[in-house]
C-alpha cells in the first residue's frame, strides 16, 4: 500500500486527522521555504495518524508538536585561511531536536548544499532513526557549506579546527555526540578531535564518532552504514524468497556507504554494475571492480571517471540521474537526499527492480516512494536501512565509556543482530496498525512510540 492509498484509507474527519493537518500547516508557516523540512515532517507525520487515533494521549502531551520543533538550532560564522592567505568564511550549523532518551546524537555534513533546511530534516529523521536502534541516543545533526573537494590537507585542517572552535562550546560526552557524514570521514573526525582537545584540555573520546582505531574508534564503523543497509535489505528479501546472490545491483555514490553496500552486496553473491559520484557514473556490465573503487576514492581521492583508465570495458556517463536507468535487481541509493524521483522510479519498476534499499537519507521523494509501494516493490526506508552507522556509533560510544575495544567479529555480529531487530520491530508495527509489510510507516511508527513514551514520561 503506498503512502497515498494509506493516506485515503486513514484520514477521515477524526480528531488524529485534522490535528496533523494543523500541525503540517504550523510547520510551514513556521518554516518557510524550507522544502527537505516539510517533506521529512509529512511523511513522518501521516505514518501517525493509526497510532494518534488509537492512543490520543500523544496528542494530548503535544508530543508531535514539541518534536517538531527542535531544541535548539545553532548557526555560527566559520573563518578559515586558505593556502594563499585569503580568509574565507563558510556558515555551520548543529541542531539539537531531541534528547528524550540519550544524548544527542548525528553527524557532520561538509557540502555547499547544506542549510538549515537540509540540517533540520537530518535531525528530524535521526530522532526515530536513533530510536529504532535501541540504543539511547537522541537525534540531532550538523555541517557546513564548506566543500572539501579540491581543498589541500592544510586547508581542511584550518576549516575543521575553526569549525570546531565553535561547536566545541555545544557538545559533550553526555550531551551532543557528533559524528561525520558527507563530506566528513576519519580525516577530518581526527582534525575536530585534536581541536576539541586542546579547547577543554582533556581526553574526552566520547565526543565524537568515526575516530581512527588507534585512538578511541571502533572497528567496523567505516563500513557500518553500507553494511547494515545490505543487512537489512537481506532480511526484507528473505521475507519474500529472494535474497542478493545472483542478484544485479546498482548502487548511487562511492563514498563510505556506497562502497561497504558494495562490498556486503558482493560477499553476499551479488553483482554489482554501476556506482557513481557527484559528476557522473560508470557502468560496468562485467562487474565493478571494488579494489579499484576504494583506491581512487579512499586513497588517491579522484572521480568515478577513471575509473574507465584502468577498465576500458566500462562506461562512464556525465551526470547522476541517469544512473536508475540501468536495469538491475535491487536498487540502493547511498548518494544524497531525493536522488529518485517518480520518473527514475518509474523506469526502475519498468526495467524489473525487484528491491530498493535506502542506504542515504531520504534518497526517495514521496512520489517515489509511492511509485514503488504501489508497484510492489520491497522498499527499505532510510530512517531504518540507513541505521547501521549511527548504531556503531553507539557501539563506539559503549566502548570507549568501558576503556575496552571490541574485535571486527563482535561489532558486525551485534550490528547484524541491530538491523534483524530493527527490521522485526517495523515490520510488526506495520501489522499492528492495519498496514501490513508497509516499513515506512512501521519503521516511522516503531521509532515514535519509543520516544514518545519516553517524553510523557519526563514530563514538559
Amino acid at each position: 500500500m503506498s503512502l497515498v492509498q494509506f493516506v485515503e484509507q486513514t484520514l477521515g474527519t477524526d480528531n488524529a486527522h485534522r490535528y496533523i493537518n494543523q500541525l503540517l500547516e504550523t510547520v510551514q508557516e513556521r518554516n518557510p521555504s524550507e522544502v527537505e523540512f516539510h517533506q521529512a515532517v509529512r511523511e513522518v507525520l501521516i505514518s501517525l495518524i493509526p497510532v494518534l487515533s488509537q492512543k490520543p494521549k500523544y496528542m494530548e502531551h503535544a508530543v508531535l508538536d514539541r518534536l517538531v520543533e527542535p531544541d535548539r538550532l545553532i548557526s555560527f560564522r566559520v573563518p578559515w585561511t586558505d593556502d594563499t592567505g585569503k580568509i574565507r568564511v563558510n556558515r555551520g550549523y548543529r541542531v539539537q531536536f531531541s534528547n528524550a532518551i540519550g544524548p544527542y546524537k548525528g553527524g557532520l555534513r561538509f557540502h555547499p548544499s547544506v542549510n538549515a533546511s537540509i540540517i533540520k530534516f537530518l535531525g528530524f529523521e535521526q530522532i526515530f532513526k536513533n530510536a529504532l536502534t535501541g540504543q539511547s541516543i537522541g537525534g540531532g545533526k550538523g555541517g557546513a557549506d564548506f566543500d572539501p573537494r579540491g581543498k589541500s590537507d592544510l586547508e581542511i585542517m584550518r576549516f575543521c579546527q575553526s569549525f570546531m572552535t565553535e561547536l566545541s562550546k555545544h557538545i559533550g560526552p553526555d550531551t551532543d555526540v557528533p559524528a561525520g557524514d558527507i563530506g566528513v570521514g576519519a580525516r577530518e573526525i581526527g582534525y575536530m578531535f585534536g581541536q576539541y582537545k586542546k579547547l577543554v584540555g582533556a581526553y574526552e573520546a566520547g565526543v565524537l564518532t568515526g575516530k581512527g582505531i588507534g585512538y578511541g574508534g571502533s572497528l567496523g564503523r567505516k563500513e557500518a552504514t553500507g553494511y547494515g543497509a545490505v543487512y537489512f535489505v537481506e532480511e526484507m528479501l528473505k521475507s519474500a524468497g529472494l535474497g542478493f546472490n545472483g542478484s544485479t545491483v546498482v548502487v548511487s555514490g562511492s563514498g563510505n556507504v556506497s562502497i561497504y553496500a558494495m562490498e556486503k552486496a558482493m560477499q553476499l553473491g551479488a553483482k554489482v554494475v554501476a556506482c557513481s559520484d557527484s559528476s557522473g557514473y560508470i557502468y560496468h556490465q562485467a562487474g565493478i571492480n571494488l579494489d579499484t573503487i576504494k583506491r581512487l576514492k579512499e586513497v588517491e581521492y579522484r572521480r568515478c571517471q577513471d575509473y574507465v583508465l584502468e577498465h576500458p570495458d566500462a562506461v562512464y556517463v556525465e551526470g547522476c540521474s541517469g544512473i536508475w536507468t540501468i536495469a538491475c535487481d535491487i536498487a540502493l541509493p547511498c548518494a544524497t537526499q531525493n536522488e529518485i524521483n517518480k520518473l527514475s522510479a518509474e523506469l526502475l519498476v519498468r526495467n524489473g527492480v525487484k528491491a530498493v534499499g535506502e542506504g542515504a537519507n531520504m534518497p526517495s521523494t514521496l512520489e517515489a516512494i509511492d511509485v514503488f509501494l504501489d508497484n510492489n516493490v520491497l522498499f527499505a526506508p532510510a530512517k531504518a536501512a540507513n541505521a547501521g552507522g549511527v548504531s556503531v556509533s553507539a557501539l563506539e560510544m559503549a566502548q570507549n565509556s568501558a576503556r575496552l575495544a571490541w574485535t571486527m567479529e563482535e561489532v558486525d555480529l551485534k550490528l547484524q543482530q541491530i538491523m534483524h531487530n530493527i527490521y522485526s520491530e517495523s515490520l510488526k508495527a506495520s501489522q499492528d496498525y492495519g498496514v501490513p509489510g508497509n516499513l515506512v510507516v512501521g519503521a516511522n511508527i516503531a521509532g515514535f512510540v519509543k520516544v514518545a513514551d519516553a517524553m510523557i514520561a519526563q514530563g514538559v
